[in-house]
């Protein structure tokens, strides 16, 4: 069976030189052995993710892109400081080892984790792998029920007070990601004009308890058990992790759940087996959500179309790289259709809002 994403070679371009590598590590207390063997995961477009294999252990290198500058939106140190102070309250956090900025090593910063090792479900379940619908439903609530948990923590006792602007965060949400959309808007995308003016001109106030939230908090940023696959071991992909308001959390998290009930054109851009027998509704989910926080929910259709028209920037953003010229990844280019299907999703919520 399957249980995880096995990383492959190494791109071209974008090679870690072992021999350095190797000796900081060994200055820092790690045991090297005399070889080691460094793989790359292929999944993702932001941060490169490595597997680092020495003295019989797993490791996980994070670094930036090459050919990033930008150190706020590849902030590896930040990422680093925020697993570090909430490691000992999450222990779904993988263990944050050694981070440096030290650009002898690497030319950038990057830093080293340890290794969760279980099963990641992709688009569907892995060869191998069954799950009664009753153990899916299990999984389902288990996610409310840790992301619920990561919402409860007490952010200021742990020392995460300055790493975010709770006040005013819903605006700036807003505002940021529809000057990122007309900024990435190809001639052949939908304007979504529509969406923008009433996530404008509804805009609710802040969440008066804000949390830390993941922002990036789905069905295959999680690590299950691989002797219980109901079971939660770990949350990955911290990196857009910050002080905000929950229910944008939940809302962004709404996007990616497509349900087995949802139009055919939505089942085209279902990244997760979200619409396994016994999987929770996006209803039923919000509904448990609520029950575990005792926050109020009653304006969620804004949270989540908002979240739809999130991800349609986060698509529209990758797609204008392929539009222009500047990637030759076919995939990117399906990517236009997705945007598509999402305005539409959020025009539909807009038209069916209370």
């Amino acid at each position: 069976m399957t249980t995880g994403d096995a990383p492959t070679r190494v791109r071209t371009g974008e090679e870690i030189d072992t021999r350095k590598l190797m000796d900081f590590l060994k200055d820092q207390g790690f045991e090297t052995g005399r070889e080691m063997e460094v793989r790359q995961f292929q999944g993702g477009f932001s941060n490169l993710t490595y597997l680092v294999r020495m003295a019989g252990r797993d490791y996980i290198l994070r670094r930036p892109p090459f050919g990033k500058k930008a150190k706020s939106a590849h902030d590896m140190g930040r990422e680093y400081a925020i697993l570090k102070a909430l490691r000992p309250h999450f222990p779904y956090c993988p263990e944050p080892l050694v981070y440096t900025e030290d650009p002898s090593v690497m030319g950038c910063p990057f830093y080293v984790m340890e290794r969760i090792d279980g099963i990641i479900l992709r688009k569907e379940l892995p060869e191998g792998l069954t799950m009664a619908p009753e153990q899916f439903n299990t999984l389902c609530r288990r996610l409310v029920e840790v992301h619920h948990e990561l919402h409860a923590l007490d952010y200021t006792a742990i020392g995460l007070e300055n790493f975010g602007k709770p006040q005013g965060y819903v605006q700036r949400q807003v505002t940021g990601w529809c000057g990122r959309y007309r900024d990435a808007r190809t001639p052949d995308a939908p304007d979504f004009e529509t969406v923008m003016a009433w996530l404008t001109d509804h805009m609710p106030p802040d969440d008066k308890t804000p949390a830390l939230i993941h922002n990036d908090f789905k069905l295959d940023n999680v690590v299950l058990d691989r002797n219980d696959p109901s079971k939660i071991i770990g949350v990955l992909d911290w990196e857009m992790a910050t002080i905000g308001d929950p229910r944008m959390d939940l809302g962004n998290s709404m996007a990616y759940w497509v349900q087995a009930d949802d139009p055919e054109e939505d089942q085209l851009r279902r990244m997760m087996p979200t619409d396994h027998p016994g999987a929770l509704t996006r209803k039923e989910i919000v509904d448990y959500y609520r029950q575990l926080s005792g926050r109020d929910m009653s304006g969620f259709d804004y949270y989540y179309c908002f979240g739809l028209f999130r991800l349609a920037v986060i698509a529209q953003q990758i797609y204008y790289r392929f539009y222009h010229g500047q990637t030759k990844n076919e995939v990117f280019g399906l990517l236009i259709s997705a945007v598509q299907i999402l305005e539409r999703d959020a025009l539909r919520v807009i038209q069916n809002s209370k």
